[in-house]
């Protein structure tokens, strides 16, 4: 392992997402975005949603990642995660009517509707659609 590579896994329910080493990743916490090297302080943090970036060797990826923990040590993170998904796996479609729908509740402010969960599905559909733009 190079000196300023550490070891990343990300792990959803149904799979294991991403297995491998990175110099660098970037991911929205619940408190705001948040870039990883190695050796960075211990730490276990909330995930939003939001945009992965990992930096390897061989260049960035990225990936839509929903909500969950990490577990930040000095040589390993680890991310459990509600859903991550590589641009490929985004179905745009999808995406832009669950967009829709979001902005509907929200706009129309139906009785009884949760608003958090309304704005927390606008952010997911908007990371997805703007991952796959």
């Amino acid at each position: 392992m190079a000196d300023n590579l550490f070891s990343l896994e990300i792990i959803t329910p149904d799979r294991v997402f991403y297995k491998g080493e990175a110099s660098m990743i970037e991911f929205t916490a619940e408190d705001g975005d948040i870039g990883v090297y190695k050796n960075h302080i211990p730490l276990t943090t909330v995930v939003a949603p939001g945009v992965l970036t990992i930096t390897e060797p061989e260049g960035k990826k990225q990936a839509a990642l929903h909500a969950g923990f990490a577990e930040i040590l000095p040589d390993k993170v680890t991310i459990l995660a509600e859903v991550a998904e590589w641009p490929d796996e985004i179905d745009v479609n999808r995406a832009a009517a669950a967009r829709e729908r979001a902005e509907k509740r929200l706009h129309d402010h139906e009785s009884g509707l949760d608003t958090a969960r309304a704005e927390i599905a606008l952010k997911k559909a908007l990371v997805r659609i703007n991952l796959r733009g």
